[in-house]
């Protein structure tokens, strides 16, 4: 009965997820306070008011009570007010462009979604992926995310909440693994006919492994430039985790300058030339 409750977002592998469930907990709790002791209020004048309980007094003509009035409109309003408060320092301390306190630096990745596939860009490290993304246990992770093609959600339960990646945006996000494992990623937002094949893997593994990781990587004759990633852009569907041991400089701010608008013409003029409307 539980298993959904694991890989999502009450099954936390990091702060930004710890402190998104500790504030959905918080806020359930608030709430139960008003809607345990109504129900049971419900219950109670039910049974008392039965036609057998000759003890209950029928009171037809009555009509108001400021006692009452006072005790029905001020626990809803504390509710409110605590929930407010709990809303406003929650949305502030877990803001996803506040970049997370660690002594360790944290790694930049630049997030490009496509149809219907992700590209994962480590501009300082010169490696990218497709459809993987491999980080360091216990460091913070620095996205840029923006899309190559139409609206699409970057969101990684286990890690923190989803954040909207959108053609000619550039959108920040920090999270981080505290915990290796694999971690099930995904698009929160429709986006097409691929919508159902728009998932990747988030593998977090200790330093030492993302090291030997990264020299593999490296190792790849693979190059992400331009003609690489329109040929990406014009594959409608998904493709295969792979790793690009170089990437063309500055090429996510050239798809973010350029709005997505040169992707979405190769691409539409790749759908042309090969049939597809």
């Amino acid at each position: 009965m539980l298993a959904s409750c694991s890989r999502g977002v009450l099954d936390p592998a990091g702060p930004v997820a710890a402190g998104e469930r500790t504030v959905l907990f918080n806020a359930l709790a608030i709430m139960l306070c008003i809607v345990v002791p109504t129900i049971l209020l419900a219950l109670a004048v039910g049974w008392w008011f039965r036609a057998g309980n000759d003890k209950a007094a029928y009171r037809p003509n009555w009509s108001y009570s400021g006692r009452l009035e006072l005790l029905v409109w001020s626990i809803p309003a504390l509710v409110v007010i605590f929930l407010a408060g709990l809303t406003w320092i929650s949305t502030h301390e877990l803001a996803p462009e506040k970049p997370l306190l660690s002594s360790v630096r944290p790694i930049r990745v630049q997030v490009v979604s496509l149809d219907w596939k992700w590209v994962f860009i480590y501009p300082d490290l010169g490696v990218a992926t497709v459809n993987r993304l491999v980080i360091p246990v216990g460091t913070p992770i620095s996205f840029r995310i923006t899309s190559g093609t139409v609206m699409n959600s970057f969101f990684i339960p286990q890690l923190g909440g989803q954040i909207y990646a959108m053609s000619g945006m550039d959108a920040k996000l920090h999270l981080q693994a505290d915990k290796p494992g694999r971690f099930h990623g995904l698009s929160a937002h429709y986006s097409g006919e691929g919508f159902a094949d728009m998932d990747f893997a988030v593998d977090a593994v200790p330093p030492t492994q993302f090291a030997g990781w990264l020299a593999q990587g490296r190792a790849q004759r693979q190059v992400l430039d331009a003609p690489r990633f329109l040929t990406l852009a014009r594959h409608l569907g998904s493709e295969k985790p792979m790793v690009f041991g170089a990437v063309a400089p500055g090429l996510y701010d050239r798809i973010v300058a350029n709005a997505g608008a040169s992707v979405r013409k190769e691409a539409t003029d790749g759908r042309e030339n090969s049939g597809v409307r």
